[in-house]
């Protein structure tokens, strides 16, 4: 696929999840239940984010790097951070989360990592995922030697041209290569399976077992003609996958 329509579909996968809130635990099984950060979570509740991916890190207990990577950053991606060798220390604080989100206007961040400053972040509700805070944070002052080529070119080989869904479930990436109009349609099918498992339980009175297991719904008729044949199949592609 050339580069134009990859990012045209993009556009549409990030849209569609948008404006329809397609939660991370839905976006994770139109992936055959993959795609999560592990370990990565809400600071703040409440928050559903969806944007193109951009990756910055730091290394070796120091985040001198990450503040000049940041000084560029587009404006409404959802700002990824790695690391390695940085223990339990903090990347960042709450300086650089406000510079990102207010200045830079980022979407979201996702720290794969600790935060400090917690108190002002939760204060001022700013949409940031990580894997949790410490007043203890990383050094700044310049890096003796490069970071490690071969696990740079990992994080690269996994966000570059991605789109990454947070809300209070955690993150989860959509990889390049799933951005296709197959994706798209598995999305539309995935808010269908939502509705159709709440009506059968809140109005129907199914238990979970008819509804999820059993799937009786396939047979009773509750699913436009025209749109049956194709639903099945994809709960078949799900259960395959699952």
């Amino acid at each position: 696929m050339n580069k134009n329509k990859r990012d045209k579909i993009r556009e549409k996968v990030i849209e569609k999840i948008r404006k329809n809130r397609i939660s991370t635990t839905e976006v994770a099984d139109c992936l055959g239940k993959t795609g999560v950060i592990p370990d990565v979570l809400p600071l703040n509740k409440g928050h559903h984010k969806v944007g193109g991916v951009e990756l910055v890190y730091a290394y070796d207990e120091s985040n001198w790097g990450l503040h000049e990577q940041i000084r560029e950053v587009p404006e409404d991606c959802i700002l990824i951070v790695e690391n390695h060798g940085c223990g339990d220390k903090a990347l960042f604080g709450e300086i650089v989360t406000k510079f990102l989100v207010l200045y830079q206007g980022v979407n979201g961040v996702a720290v794969n990592g600790k935060m400090r400053d917690a108190s002002i972040i939760y204060k001022e509700d700013y949409p940031i995922w990580a894997e949790g805070v410490t007043p203890i944070g990383c050094f700044n002052k310049p890096n003796e030697e490069p970071m490690d080529e071969d696990i740079l070119s990992g994080w690269r080989d996994r966000y570059e041209g991605s789109v990454a869904v947070c809300d209070d479930g955690g993150v989860v990436v959509i990889p390049e290569e799933k951005l296709t109009n197959e994706f798209l349609e598995r999305l539309d099918f995935i808010e269908l399976q939502e509705d159709i498992w709440s009506y059968c339980v809140d109005t129907k009175n199914w238990d979970t077992y008819q509804t999820v297991c059993e799937k009786e719904y396939m047979d009773a008729d509750i699913l436009p003609e025209e749109l049956s044949e194709e639903f099945e199949e994809f709960v078949k592609s799900l259960d395959l996958e699952s």
